[in-house]
């Protein structure tokens, strides 16, 4: 580390600002930042993770891994509100419309990401379980990035509707191709260790189990907020009834270590699928106020994690991570939306709305190096590729998933001349 940076690190800690300074700093920062970058027509989640990785450990230490750590629950938050705001989107007489050809266009992207980056890293390393675990963490994706500049732009149109779908729903079927995947390797590791190979479809009911427990988790706390609408009268009221519905869901599925998404997603579709029009438009006007400041800190914590000392470690096999999940995702939806026979802007530009890829797949690598280093040094030495390449593309993908999304939505007309 640079001597100057690490004596300003030393200063701004000797300071011991307070952690509501602190976050006082990040919103102020992350605000400005944000119009900063948009006199370059970049959206503005771009400013707030650079604002992120400047106040972070990697520059000026200020936001750092304690209060990071501290801070998780703001994150949490956040993406339980993206999920809801998803499943606001999910309207089933618009997906009707859309046709059948988004559950294809689902399929075809999560599992020729895969497919594509299981090839080129098996081609690369000759190593089954190694591949076969990139393979798996490639389909998993950011929604919080594809959301962020939908609703900063003001998209709409039917490439807009089908990113909320693919956003939304990408991530339970990545953690069942995860949960079949790993269970493949994990046997491969314990055989050729000597170890006594637990049963494979023992490995992998616990991912499908996981999707499962999370739906109905997600129903039953639809089915809670549908009750209490009937005696919820007032804009107010609405939203303070969305609000507390969304943090007994996260809590509920953090306690029982489901996916945030996936339920609260269902409390979304459940909303814009069973209550009134004006109910629905006030949890949505309650929404365009509160998510500008959620993704401010969402993003500017998300980059004070992204270590700059991490790049150089991509190496080749970064690079072919990168370049085949993005050639697998990209070409997995234009193949979707062709055979789904959908929308030609959505066959065309689909593909660059869903790149951003961040917590999921970083959770998933830990897993992997947690239980994979406790078979083998093989095992600790996929483990360790994994989360090392992963963490640093996810720099990568954070950064150029929402530009290339912006792109996408700009390209098919489904952007605003203002907000342009």
């Amino acid at each position: 580390m640079n001597p100057s940076i690490a004596h300003l690190q030393t200063w701004i800690g000797d300071l011991g600002m307070p952690a509501l300074a602190i976050i006082g700093v990040v919103t102020l920062a992350g605000l400005y930042s944000g119009k900063v970058v948009k006199v370059f027509r970049l959206p503005s989640i771009i400013g707030f993770m650079i604002v992120g990785v400047i106040l972070g450990p990697s520059l000026l230490g200020l936001i750092d891994e304690g209060l990071s750590d501290d801070l998780g629950f703001i994150a949490d938050i956040a993406l339980g509100f993206v999920a809801l705001s998803i499943g606001l989107e999910l309207d089933l007489a618009v997906l009707r419309k859309l046709g059948g050809g988004m559950v294809t266009v689902i399929l075809a992207e999560s599992l020729l990401a895969f497919i594509v980056v299981f090839v080129a890293i098996y081609l690369l390393t000759r190593d089954l379980p190694l591949a076969l675990i990139f393979g798996a963490v490639a389909p998993a994706s950011a929604p919080a990035g594809t959301v962020a500049v939908i609703q900063e732009y003001r998209a709409s149109g039917k490439l807009t509707q089908a990113l909320y779908a693919v956003v939304g729903f990408d991530d339970g079927l990545g953690v069942i191709i995860f949960g079949f995947a790993a269970a493949i390797a994990r046997s491969i590791l314990e055989h050729a260790a000597g170890a006594a190979t637990k049963s494979v479809w023992l490995l992998i009911a616990t991912p499908l189990a996981e999707v499962g427990l999370s739906f109905l988790v997600g129903a039953a706390a639809a089915l809670l907020y549908t009750l209490l609408a009937r005696i919820t009268e007032g804009r107010r009221d609405t939203f303070i009834l969305t609000f507390a519905v969304v943090l007994l869901t996260i809590g509920a599925a953090k306690a029982l270590g489901l996916s945030l998404i996936l339920t609260n997603l269902i409390v979304g579709m459940a909303v814009v699928n069973t209550q009134r029009k004006t109910v629905t438009a006030t949890v949505r006007e309650g929404l365009t106020s509160v998510m500008p400041l959620l993704f401010v800190l969402f993003f500017v914590l998300a980059g004070s994690n992204l270590h700059v000392a991490a790049l150089p470690s991509l190496g080749l096999l970064g690079l072919i991570y990168l370049a085949s999940r993005a050639a697998g995702l990209m070409g997995g939806a234009w193949m979707g939306a062709a055979i789904g026979r959908l929308d030609g802007k959505i066959r065309k530009y689909l593909g660059l709305g869903i790149l951003s890829q961040a917590g999921v797949a970083i959770g998933l690598s830990l897993i992997v190096k947690q239980e994979f280093s406790e078979i083998s040094p093989w095992g600790a030495a996929i483990g360790a590729a994994v989360i090392t390449t992963v963490t640093a593309t996810s720099i990568i993908f954070g950064i150029i998933g929402p530009i290339t999304c912006k792109i996408g939505l700009k390209k098919a007309g489904e952007i605003p001349e203002r907000g342009s």
